[in-house]
């Protein structure tokens, strides 16, 4: 249940009630006052990846993509907590406004477009944060780059977040970066990879430890896509992939006000779409990797659903923001 704080958040304009939430939560992480959020982990150890996970209730990149707040929604529970996505530069992202609500169907529209402080801003949070549990650190390009230099960003990312990330995302399916979605696919997917697992090879060696990387892919999928992209990953050997981003889709929200919104939508209304790309992915995968399941999951039973689909982790983003850190825990309870 929503509290009564969350419940005013809720009618401020959403990017607005977004900015002092994060404010409010960054000023007391570190203050008595987060007892007002607090709550007790749920302890459903797992071993995923090669990392261990406390329990397998994650935070979604694209809440706390400077990292400054890691302390706080540690604080919430959860198992793990994905920041990003974040750039090499500091980019403002795309015009306001960017963020709307469809609070008939506690979904999200978000164009907001990789708007961060950079990568060496994210580090620097990342090394003050007294969390000692699992963070995952989600990378991208920047919108001024282009798709055949995209490499060459991430691997600036990959440099600089290695040391100090349990296990890094590489998102190359934002529908709010020009072109960024085409790496999803073929050549371009397959060289973006090969440049990957290089990278991190070398980092290996550099500072003895190994760090998986997951792939974060769309829902907006046909069936050969799909199989495409695992045949990809395993040729590879990526370490994970993470199903999915948000949708371009609007045919659950048609007629509803902002659904005609440019942007991705995420909320309860995925739930079907990210499901089906989960379970797909999985058979074409033959669970020799492990997917992230994220995407509509506001629920236990959602969340059940997406485990049985052939997912090891979920990651909760818009039904945390209407329902709160009780989501995290009754989660991880019903597992």
């Amino acid at each position: 249940m929503p509290t009564i704080a969350q419940n005013l958040l809720l009618k401020i304009e959403p990017e607005k009630s977004h900015d002092l939430a994060l404010k409010w939560l960054k000023r007391t992480q570190h203050t008595p006052f987060k007892w007002l959020y607090s709550q007790s982990q749920v302890n459903k150890p797992l071993t995923v990846a090669g990392v261990d996970f406390p329990n397998p209730v994650g935070l979604a990149a694209g809440l706390d993509k400077n990292g400054d707040c890691i302390d706080a929604f540690a604080a919430m529970g959860f198992g793990f907590i994905e920041i990003g996505t974040v750039t090499p530069k500091p980019q403002p992202g795309n015009p306001k406004p960017r963020l709307f609500r469809i609070e008939e169907k506690q979904a999200i529209i978000n164009r907001m477009g990789f708007n961060n402080k950079g990568v060496d801003y994210l580090v620097e949070n990342v090394k003050k944060a007294k969390f000692d549990g699992v963070i995952g650190i989600n990378i991208g390009k920047n919108k001024d780059t282009p798709e055949d230099k995209a490499l060459d960003d991430y691997l600036i990312c990959l440099n600089k977040v290695y040391p100090y990330a349990s296990y890094i995302t590489v998102n190359i399916s934002s529908p709010n970066t020009p072109g960024l979605r085409e790496l999803q696919y073929g050549d371009a997917l397959d060289a973006l990879l090969v440049g990957l697992k290089s990278g991190q090879e070398k980092l290996t060696k550099t500072h003895g430890r190994y760090v998986p990387l997951f792939i974060k892919i769309a829902p907006d999928l046909n069936d050969a896509q799909i199989d495409s992209i695992a045949a990809s990953l395993l040729h590879a050997k990526m370490d994970g992939v993470i199903a999915t981003n948000t949708t371009l889709s609007r045919e659950s929200v048609k007629g509803l006000a902002h659904s005609e919104e440019a942007g991705g939508l995420s909320g309860a209304v995925l739930t079907e779409q990210a499901t089906y790309v989960t379970q797909r992915l999985n058979q074409a995968l033959d669970r020799a990797i492990p997917i992230i399941g994220v995407g509509g999951i506001d629920s236990p039973k959602a969340a059940q659903d997406r485990f049985n689909a052939g997912a090891s982790l979920v990651q909760v983003y818009s039904a945390f923001i209407y329902q709160g850190p009780e989501l995290i825990k009754s989660i991880a309870r019903a597992i």
